[in-house]
């Protein structure tokens, strides 16, 4: 262990935990009865902070840690991290990025095609046993379909070159046109939708895409589109989802993240077109591992040279 002392504001892994506590001096805060107090009379001990996306660091705690440098998150999302107050306080922000692309995309694509061929809803038929009486209704392909992507990171990119093994037509909405890029950029998220057969949603969260999908773009994509959300449940207007989906002006709907998660929308639950799954895109033994290793060889670069090596 070295000198190092480190705030810790909750669990992370139990590999992840167990190793940091071997590599830095460390303190646990969520075992805190009262956190706030702790930090008024220790918030000085701490050369920086390590987390993971689900917890929070609002201004008002990294305010309590006048002497870190650094917070080090576990995770490609930051949005529970006050980054206004952190640049103010001249606080490096590292996450774990591009380690999550390749699972992320993955799951895109199942989620895409589950929803398209009826996957999920087809296995529920057969165990009822109601494939010895009936039939399921005729659904729809993948191949060859429009691909409209909202966000063109890393994750959105992996999907574009996924989508290449299913010769889909590739559009993307993003704040500005990616450099390099052979996929036509649209200005308009409201004209992407219209023009494509799947909206995939791989942006950022955080106040400022908040609700970006909304009842407008649900109706652009219309009754025969299908949405798929693997980023953040609060991109998308989860009340007019609902509602578009209930009432038939929205095709079909594969979703990874809510808005109040664990919590699901009752309504969706019964739903044939819509699959449900509890925020897993990046949950594979792979992608944990290498999340794990990149948080400590950001604290390691830190530590060595006076800078993160995958800053926000």
């Amino acid at each position: 262990m070295t000198h190092h002392r480190l705030l810790q504001i909750g669990p992370i892994t139990p590999a992840l935990d167990a190793k940091l506590a071997t590599l830095y001096d460390i303190h646990p805060l969520w075992q805190e009865a009262k956190p706030a107090a702790f930090l008024a009379e220790h918030g000085t001990e701490f050369e920086g902070v390590v987390t993971h996306l689900r917890h929070a660091c609002p201004a008002e705690l990294l305010a309590a840690l006048p002497q870190a440098k650094f917070i080090v998150n576990f995770g490609v999302g930051y949005d529970k991290i006050d980054l206004a107050a952190a640049r103010q306080q001249g606080l490096q922000v590292a996450n774990t990025p591009k380690v999550l692309d390749g699972c992320v995309a993955d799951l895109a694509f199942g989620l895409m095609l589950d929803v398209a061929r009826g996957l999920s809803a087809t296995d529920r038929f057969v165990r009822r046993g109601d494939w010895k009486t009936s039939q399921r209704p005729l659904m729809t392909r993948v191949y060859g379909k429009r691909l409209g992507l909202l966000g063109f990171g890393g994750i959105g990119q992996t999907i574009a070159r996924r989508a290449s093994g299913f010769d889909m037509d590739v559009r993307y909405h993003s704040r500005k046109p990616v450099a390099g890029s052979a996929h036509t950029h649209m200005a308009s998220l409201i004209e992407l939708a219209q023009w494509a057969d799947f909206l995939v949603v791989a942006c950022v969260g955080g106040p400022s895409t908040r609700h970006l999908v909304s009842r407008e773009v649900l109706d652009a994509l219309g009754p025969q589109g299908i949405l798929v959300n693997i980023a953040r449940g609060t991109v998308v207007d989860e009340v007019a989802l609902v509602a578009a989906l209930g009432e038939g002006r929205l095709g079909g709907a594969g979703l990874d993240v809510f808005e109040n998660e664990p919590h699901v929308p009752a309504p969706l639950l019964g739903l044939d077109n819509v699959v449900l799954l509890s925020h897993i895109a990046g949950f594979t033994r792979e992608s944990r591992r290498d999340m794990e290793q990149l948080v400590c060889d950001n604290l390691a670069s830190y530590f060595a040279c006076g800078k993160v090596l995958t800053p926000v």
